[in-house]
């Protein structure tokens, strides 16, 4: 009999646990690499002219992708013969490797399939997945070994990747996407603070209102600067609208050859990102440097900016003071403050939740001016990645400037957004509709059915019982905007107040209120809102049953009363007469409908309606 001995795999050993996770960071690499390496081979291969071999173009390849991690390139073949650096990233670019990067951490931090069922089969199956912390290292550094492998083998060709920009910011971006990677295998939890923090934030981080602040803070700050990106990229759209025949010239003149012109326009649209932010920075105010002696403002464009030929800097704003149509883009950061503003007082004041729990002014302001100070910050982190160098000289200082746009984001959604916020918090807590209106009585209107008894028996009788039958009238409410919450509203009916004109006019004589059967059997003829052959009924009175002295309480009155129920009911009604026999009852002369109900005594107190 032969013994098998176990399959020993990654779940069964914590060493081979972290092998796999540094494997996976360097496929993530390799995945990213060899995608671009094969759009840019495509490229050459299609090109009439190329200027290198198949080497070159894997060269280029490797920078290209050093480039997309935020490493700055130096290109030294040049007209003056002095290395020229290229500094501007395409941001599209940058998606890849870092979605790349954080999939490959989240999934060697899940927990293996065995310590999902159960700690107890896993342990005898001896599954062991890495830790939080060693799936991090393990996946950032198989990533950064790659990296390091491209920067060599691109060191030869025509852009190659500066060695100081792998330490700041390549190595950062990887460890922040692999962070990220292992913070949502985790279940993205906000706590708890790390031990060597201060005793007063790990104590606020630990508390539910603390986190549930700052989330709101954090989703008004994401939504202020998406308002941000959308807004520039509307007024990147308008000025190439304005300048489309500049811009067709600067494509069409920088390849004569279709695959030229399909690289160009690839380069465009990695590049619309930095075009978005680059129409936010000057909607701010700072503006954007077109080289060291120009500068783009709504103000104006001051100097003479050094512009290569490309199509998207046809939305260059042209030279000398501004209109009121570049004015016009200083609404992109008020519409970013509104956006802040609106975001913080949804959650301040929601819609669902009484008003004793709604925040009060001063947290409402608090967690607004966080929400500034967090979109503040994050536009200094795009405006720094947005631009750069394109060159020596001139062209050494190209695009936003990040240390005045975070501030004027700072100033603009916190001196907008904190009393716009107040504002939408009392707004949100006020009174929905006509609240003087609540007050007031609901039975002022009449229904159908009593106009109709008001015609027949008297507008008495009418008043009387509209408040028990008010609760009842179920299928003449009205869900305006002025209708309380759980109260019933009646449509509103101008024949209803014309019938009930004419039925008081008429009056009610002594005769028609001695009359039983006319004040409680409805007059004949369908209501409007009934169904054809439908009779209403009415219901029992709220005045105490034993005043038998009322008409309501006649015999012709009880006989109408049953046989319209028993009509209505379809025969769900047993056929029985109105009338007890005196020997069950009790009483020859009791006329209570109600079998389970006992006569008072005489000396005693009464029975309570």
């Amino acid at each position: 009999m032969t013994q098998r001995s176990p399959k020993v795999t990654v779940r069964q050993n914590r060493t081979l646990a972290l092998l796999s996770a540094l494997v996976k960071g360097a496929v993530a690499a390799g995945l990213g690499l060899g995608s671009l390496a094969v759009l840019v081979m495509v490229m050459w291969i299609s090109s009439p002219y190329p200027d290198s071999g198949p080497g070159g173009a894997l060269r280029a390849a490797a920078g290209v992708w050093l480039l997309a991690h935020g490493a700055g390139l130096v290109r030294p073949d040049t007209l003056s013969g002095v290395p020229a650096p290229v500094g501007v990233v395409p941001l599209l670019l940058v998606l890849g490797p870092v979605w790349l990067a954080h999939r490959a951490a989240r999934d060697a931090a899940e927990a293996p399939d065995e310590l999902r069922e159960g700690p107890r089969e896993g342990a005898r199956s001896g599954a062991a997945g890495p830790s939080r912390a060693g799936a991090f290292c393990a996946v950032t550094a198989g990533y950064l070994l790659v990296v390091a492998g491209a920067a060599a083998y691109a060191r030869g060709g025509p852009l190659y990747a500066d060695p100081g920009a792998l330490a700041f910011p390549v190595a950062p971006l990887v460890a922040g996407a692999a962070a990220a990677g292992v913070w949502t295998a985790a279940g993205r939890p906000l706590g708890p603070a790390p031990s060597w923090s201060p005793l007063a934030l790990q104590e606020a981080v630990a508390r539910t209102l603390f986190r549930r602040r700052a989330e709101a803070a954090l989703r008004s700050a994401a939504a202020g600067l998406a308002m941000l990106l959308g807004g520039g990229a509307l007024l990147v759209a308008v000025a190439l609208g304005r300048n489309a025949a500049a811009a067709q010239d600067a494509f069409l003149g920088l390849a004569g050859d279709w695959s030229g012109r399909i690289a160009v326009l690839l380069l465009a649209a990695a590049l619309v990102p930095n075009a978005a932010l680059w129409g936010a920075a000057y909607g701010l105010g700072p503006g954007f440097s077109l080289g060291t002696g120009a500068t783009a403002t709504p103000l104006g464009l001051d100097g003479t900016p050094a512009l290569p030929r490309f199509p998207l800097l046809a939305a260059v704003p042209d030279q000398g003071a501004g209109s009121p149509a570049n004015w016009a883009a200083l609404a992109v950061p008020v519409a970013a403050a509104l956006a802040v503003a609106w975001f913080a007082a949804r959650r301040a004041a929601p819609a669902d939740v009484p008003r004793a729990r709604a925040w009060s002014p001063r947290e409402t302001a608090l967690v607004t001016g966080l929400a500034a100070l967090g979109c503040g910050v994050g536009t200094a982190l795009l405006t720094a990645v947005a631009g750069g160098p394109l060159g020596t000289g001139e062209l050494s200082a190209f695009g936003p400037v990040w240390w005045l746009t975070a501030p004027a984001a700072l100033v603009w959604t916190a001196v907008i957004g904190v009393p716009a916020a107040l504002l939408l918090r009392l707004w949100r807590l006020r009174t929905p509709g006509w609240a003087w209106r609540r007050d007031v009585g609901e039975a002022d209107e009449p229904s159908t059915a009593e106009v109709r008894q008001e015609e027949a028996g008297g507008a008495e009788e009418a008043e009387e019982r509209e408040q028990g039958q008010g609760a009842e009238e179920g299928a003449e409410k009205d869900v305006g905007d002025d209708a309380a919450p759980g109260r019933p509203r009646r449509r509103w009916s101008p024949w209803r107040r014309w019938r009930a004109a004419a039925g008081g006019g008429g009056g009610a004589g002594p005769a028609d209120a001695a009359s039983p059967a006319a004040s409680s059997v409805p007059a004949p003829g369908p209501a409007p809102e009934a169904a054809p052959g439908f009779e209403p009924y009415d219901f029992l009175p709220t005045d105490p049953w034993h005043e038998t002295g009322d008409p309501w309480h006649g015999g012709a009155a009880r006989e109408a009363r049953w046989a319209s129920l028993k009509q209505g009911s379809g025969g769900l009604m047993a056929d029985f007469p109105a009338d007890r026999p005196a020997d069950r009852a009790g009483q020859a002369d009791r006329a209570d409908p109600v079998p389970d109900r006992r006569a008072p005594d005489s000396g005693g107190p009464e029975a309570t309606p």
